[in-house]
């Protein structure tokens, strides 16, 4: 078992996730993941930098620790030879640490460019040209491709790793898990949910299982069930939500009914590191390998030392 730290670029500035990164290696964990957005989820977040940048200086100021997206939306904010491009660059300045997480995006980040966000039926098909441009161009050489809602024209990335980085596919459901079998390196989810392992699998997809424990942790359960609630109650909308709400201030509208029980069936809350473990749990007998720990709670550093005396081991535990 391979166990993450969630790097949460809506409630952080650049110079403050690099600071946690750093720590997170020290504290244990094999990789840090980055949520790529351009908006928070809730104004009172207060932060959304540019995922890549700090990336690169993550890269720079660690040795060991993966990097890992989670996740990139490649079809309308950024077109996929530009990240595609991105990646590449980024697996050689971390010495083949990276992991390249792809999903399907929301309307969130990617109506800024003032483009529709299309229906769901149209973003899978986005997606999967998107993901042949990607794999098209890792290959080498000039590359051209005409799709329905994508197009490259006489493109090179010049500068490729000898050893590609894992490209991880995000699914919500059974379709875009066996979109990951087909195309992807690894499978990414939010949910414990076995049929999108399965889904994966008899798609011909092999490689990490990748996924989110939300927990909030703080020395009680009061205080870190206030502080999900004040920055992370969006969560608990679903991803049908999530995925279609255009501003930090929908978010704030869809989420006021949301009180503290809720974000105690969502969140692991406290410092019992048997709830955790409990959180977690379902994850890996659903098949999942690589668990990031989410923490929506008030204090960075008191969850890190609470990581490496009480979690580690317990938590790697479960993969047998």
């Amino acid at each position: 078992m391979r166990i993450g730290y969630k790097l949460a670029a809506e409630a952080f500035g650049p110079n403050e996730l690099i600071r946690q990164a750093v720590a997170a290696e020290r504290a244990g964990f094999d990789f840090v993941e980055i949520s790529d957005h351009y908006h928070p989820w809730l104004d009172n977040q207060g932060h959304s930098p540019f995922a890549w940048t700090v990336l690169g200086a993550i890269a720079a100021r660690t040795e060991r620790a993966g990097l890992v997206t989670g996740v990139t939306c490649p079809i309308i904010r950024y077109h996929p030879a530009i990240v595609a491009q991105a990646a590449a660059t980024l697996a050689l300045v971390s010495d083949g640490r990276f992991t390249f997480g792809v999903g399907s995006g929301e309307r969130l980040n990617e109506h800024v460019v003032g483009r529709e966000f299309p229906p769901v039926q149209t973003r899978h098909a986005m997606f999967r040209e998107a993901l042949e441009i990607i794999r098209l161009l890792w290959q080498g050489g000039y590359r051209s491709y005409e799709g329905k809602y994508l197009q490259l024209s006489d493109a090179r990335i010049f500068d490729l790793p000898d050893e590609l980085p894992p490209l991880v596919v995000a699914a919500g459901g059974p379709e875009a898990a066996r979109l990951a079998g087909e195309l992807g390196d690894g499978l990414f989810a939010t949910d414990p949910e076995t049929e999108l392992v399965e889904a994966f699998r008899a798609a011909g997809g092999s490689g990490p299982h990748y996924a989110e424990v939300p927990l909030a942790w703080a020395p009680d359960e009061d205080t870190a069930a206030a502080a999900a609630l004040e920055t992370s109650r969006w969560a608990v909308t679903g991803w049908k939500v999530m995925s279609e709400l255009p501003n930090p201030v929908n978010f704030a509208a869809a989420t006021e009914t949301v009180r503290l029980d809720d974000i105690k069936q969502n969140f692991a809350c406290g410092s019992d590191p048997e709830r955790i473990v409990a959180a977690a749990k379902p994850f890996a007998e659903a098949g999942f390998d690589h668990l990031v720990l989410l923490n929506a709670g008030p204090d960075p550093d008191g969850f890190l030392d609470f990581y490496t005396s009480e979690l580690d081991g317990p938590l790697r535990a479960l993969g047998g």
